[in-house]
C-alpha cells in the first residue's frame, strides 16, 4: 500500500530539512511525490530537487498570482524543460480571481499561453482556479489537455463538468475540515475520478490544522476518504494509484 501526493510545495524557504522530511515521506507510506512549481524560482529549485531525490518528480508553471511578475523567458525556461526527465506536467496554472479581478485578462493570456504549451508537448496540467470557475471551464474548453483540477471544492454539478471533460479531481485536507460539503460531493462521484494532494504546506488536515504540512498526511487523508467511501485502505491505494498513473508519466 503506497500512495502519490500529487500536489505539494516542496521547497527550501519552506523545510529546513529536505533529506529528513524525504525519510520522513516515504515512511509513511508515500513512494512518491510531484513538487509543483509556481514562479520561475520554484521551477528552477524543483528542477534540482527531481534530480537529487528519487521519489519526487516535478510539474513546472508560472502560478496566477505571479502574473504581474512573471517575464517572457520565464515562459522560455519554461518550454525549455518541460520534457527533462522526471518532469511530469505544467503546473501549478490557472486563475484566481479571490483577490479581485483587475488583472483577469492577463491571467487568461498566461493560463492559455500554458496550455498551449501542454497541447504542443502532450503534458497533463495541474490547475488552480479559485472564485474563477466559469472562465476555467470555458478556457478548458477550448483545449484539448487532460489533468488535475488542483484542491478541487466546488459543487457536485461542477465536478461532473470537470469529469466529463476527462479531468480529475484533487482531493486533499480540505475535505476534513468540519463542515466542508466536498465530504457530500466525494460520496456522488466514483474513486476512479480523484488523486489525493497535499498542497504543502499548506492545508494539512484534521487533526493537525495549525501545523505546517507535509506529504506524510497523504495518509490521513487516504484514511478519511476510505472512511467516506466505505473501502479498505488498500482498494483506495489501488484506485488511486490506477488514476495517478493514467494521467502522469510517473
Amino acid at each position: 500500500m503506497m500512495f502519490t501526493d500529487t500536489h505539494c510545495h516542496i521547497y527550501k524557504e519552506y523545510y529546513e530539512d529536505l533529506d529528513s522530511l524525504g525519510n520522513k515521506i516515504i515512511n509513511s507510506g508515500i513512494n512518491k511525490v510531484i513538487n509543483n512549481g509556481c514562479d520561475h524560482k520554484s521551477n528552477v529549485e524543483i528542477l534540482d530537487l527531481i534530480k537529487k531525490y528519487d521519489y519526487m518528480y516535478g510539474a513546472l508553471g508560472i502560478h496566477p498570482e505571479s502574473v504581474d511578475t512573471y517575464s517572457q523567458d520565464d515562459l522560455i525556461f519554461l518550454e525549455k524543460h518541460i520534457n527533462d526527465n522526471k518532469v511530469v506536467a505544467i503546473g501549478e496554472i490557472g486563475l484566481d480571481y479571490h483577490y479581485g479581478k483587475e488583472n483577469r485578462l492577463k491571467q487568461i493570456e498566461l493560463f492559455e499561453y500554458q496550455l498551449n504549451l501542454a497541447e504542443k508537448y502532450n503534458k497533463p496540467v495541474i490547475i488552480h482556479s479559485r472564485d474563477a470557475t466559469l472562465d476555467t471551464i470555458e478556457i478548458l474548453k477550448k483545449h484539448h489537455v487532460r489533468g488535475v483540477l488542483h484542491s478541487f471544492s466546488g459543487s457536485y454539478e461542477t465536478a461532473c463538468i470537470y469529469i466529463k471533460m476527462g479531468f480529475l479531481l484533487g482531493i486533499n485536507g480540505v475535505i476534513t475540515f468540519k463542515n466542508c460539503n466536498l465530504k457530500d460531493v466525494i460520496n456522488k462521484i466514483d474513486l476512479k475520478n480523484i488523486v489525493l494532494e497535499t498542497d504543502s504546506p499548506y492545508l494539512t488536515p484534521v487533526p493537525y490544522r495549525g501545523k505546517q504540512n507535509d506529504s506524510s498526511h497523504i495518509i490521513d487523508i487516504a484514511k478519511f476518504v476510505a472512511i467516506e467511501k466505505n473501502v479498505s485502505l488498500d482498494d483506495l491505494a489501488k484506485t488511486i494509484n490506477g488514476n495517478v498513473m493514467r494521467c502522469f508519466d510517473i
